[in-house]
């Protein structure tokens, strides 16, 4: 086998994921002639399997893939709880709040919210709780925007063997993809892209686990044995803490992170906008097993991939590469598999590569769309249900319109930072996520009376406080994976803010409740629907 095969593979892999899944966007770009179809057309259409294969696709993210690989070579036991809380919080969102977030007519969290709350018939409540939940989902998705675009210019770049001086043409390239992705394919197109990256994804890293465990006699506690002798940290290798460290601040900041990735990726606004959609509560009950079960698999191939890369490598040359241990899965495709002329010329790496850049690709197309559904509708001051009283052709042009504005400025500005805070950015999106959104979507499906005002108080109290605390933490100055590495401007001790913010925003939603008197006067006026398929009087005869 010649040392080019690898290279070729990955460029023909590569070129065919591109063309199919443009070829899909253009097959769902048939139906998308109103907004319905647009921001809704993939939960509606797919069914119980299809739709629970796309909640995995958007799940599934190059954090997942690289941070959690690169986290458990590196911390052992809490890069496995890391895995481990992912899984968890799939299956929490997808069995407690999936029915309960169906919903007719309403297409983001902003719409989902003010007509729970009955803000629609409030005329200053609806408007401020769309801005609110539209303000906060594009804090959430603007760095997780970002961090998967970097991550897709560079597997681009290492995929064809280019320079570092073409990241920023690569960066663009995979920004113009997304962007013809979420335009033309809409909610059912992006839907179609995320089933087909399931399958790439769940066969290399398959493969990728066979061939590690292939080494170590198909023994996974003889590969965790290896890792903890080549770890150089001794038992500590096999307990939780070596990330953080032993020390009261840092059992907290595990704590804290911990809760923050259980709570807050449950809560994603490009994966929760996925519900909304769905008709039936069987639909949604069946399609638990088919989001979770691909999301496990391919969680266990990162924590068998990154223990390969302890076990073959060692934690230093794998910290050395990346602080945060983000190459390691890329790093121990090369020593599985050698070849002349280097890792860019490896089978395996090819395979491998493949499936990250699918995952970013497609993770953009999925945000991309969350976030320009956001700017057109949360911000656009109509009512909530259904978009009423604009012409379906210009709700789709202005969508698309905000799909090619938050792709151009997202281009912009992750060529100009590249990796730098990469784990900041994500550590901000998932405070925000767990901190203000979970608030938010409990009290409004679960806590009777609770208000525009109580929003309100949650997101523009919490947001703030999210951002002091990041500034002054460990996350921003003062360690190697800092966005300041060389500059020390701490005075908050935690990395992650989410054991102070999460109970504050919880907190200040409750703060936040209309009083008694205006909730009893609330609750005598119309309400929209409960559930998909209710009609107008089904909601009001509920508050009656």
């Amino acid at each position: 086998m010649s040392s080019g095969d690898g290279e070729s593979l990955a460029v023909m892999v590569f070129l065919g994921f591109v063309a199919v899944s443009l070829l899909l966007c253009g097959l769902a770009a048939a139906d998308l002639d109103d907004p319905e179809h647009f921001y809704a057309g993939g939960g509606a259409a797919f069914g119980p399997v299809g739709g629970g294969l796309a909640i995995a696709g958007d799940y599934i993210s190059a954090a997942t893939l690289l941070s959690t690989t690169g986290a458990v070579a590196l911390d052992g036991a809490d890069g496995i709880l890391f895995a481990c809380a992912t899984v968890v919080s799939l299956y929490l969102m997808m069995r407690f709040l999936g029915e309960p977030l169906r919903r007719k007519g309403v297409f983001t969290l902003g719409d989902f919210v003010a007509d729970r709350l009955g803000a629609s018939a409030d005329r200053l409540g609806a408007p401020s709780v769309r801005r609110a939940l539209g303000v906060t989902s594009l804090v959430v998705l603007t760095p997780l925007l970002l961090v998967q675009l970097s991550t897709a210019g560079r597997i681009m770049a290492a995929m064809f063997g280019l320079p570092d001086g073409a990241l920023t043409g690569c960066t663009v390239a995979g920004g113009a993809l997304m962007v013809c992705y979420a335009a033309f394919g809409g909610m059912r197109g992006v839907g179609y892209v995320q089933i087909l990256k399931v399958g790439v994804v769940l066969t290399a890293m398959l493969l990728l686990a066979g061939v590690v465990l292939a080494r170590y006699g198909w023994s996974p506690p003889a590969l965790f044995d290896a890792a903890q002798e080549q770890s150089g940290a001794g038992t500590a290798y096999a307990r939780p803490g070596l990330h953080f460290g032993d020390s009261v601040a840092g059992r907290l900041d595990l704590i804290g992170f911990e809760a923050t990735l259980l709570v807050g990726a449950a809560c994603l606004p490009h994966i929760t906008m996925r519900m909304h959609p769905v008709r039936e509560a069987r639909t949604a009950r069946r399609a638990v097993g088919w989001a979770v079960g691909p999301v496990a698999v391919v969680c266990a191939g990162v924590v068998v991939a990154g223990l390969g890369a302890c076990a073959l490598m060692g934690r230093g040359p794998v910290r050395a590469a990346d602080p945060g241990g983000a190459t390691a899965l890329l790093m121990v495709t090369g020593v599985l598999d050698p070849v002349a002329g280097g890792v860019r010329h490896s089978m395996l790496f090819a395979i491998v590569a493949c499936a990250v850049f699918a995952t970013t690709l497609a993770a953009v197309a999925g945000i991309t769309l969350a976030a320009a559904s956001s700017l057109a509708r949360d911000f656009g001051g109509r009512p909530a249900h259904g978009g009423r009283g604009r012409s379906p052709a210009g709700e789709i042009r202005r969508a698309r319109l905000g799909i090619v504005l938050v792709g151009a400025v997202a281009v912009v500005v992750s060529a100009g930072l590249g990796d730098r805070g990469r784990l900041t950015l994500i550590s901000l999106s998932f405070a925000v996520a767990a901190s203000v959104l979970a608030p938010v979507l409990l009290y409004a499906l679960f806590l009777p009376g609770h208000s525009a005002t109580g929003v309100r108080w949650t997101v523009y109290g919490t947001l703030p406080l999210i951002v002091l605390l990041l500034t002054g933490s460990p996350a921003v100055s003062g360690t190697p994976f800092a966005v300041f590495p060389d500059h020390d401007v701490r005075w908050f001790p935690l990395q992650t803010p989410g054991l102070v913010t999460v109970p504050a925003g919880f907190l200040l939603g409750l703060v936040g409740r209309t009083p008694r008197r205006t909730r009893t006067l609330r609750t005598s006026w119309p309400r929209s629907s409960t559930a998909v398929g209710a009609g107008p009087l089904d909601g009001a005869g509920a508050d009656l």
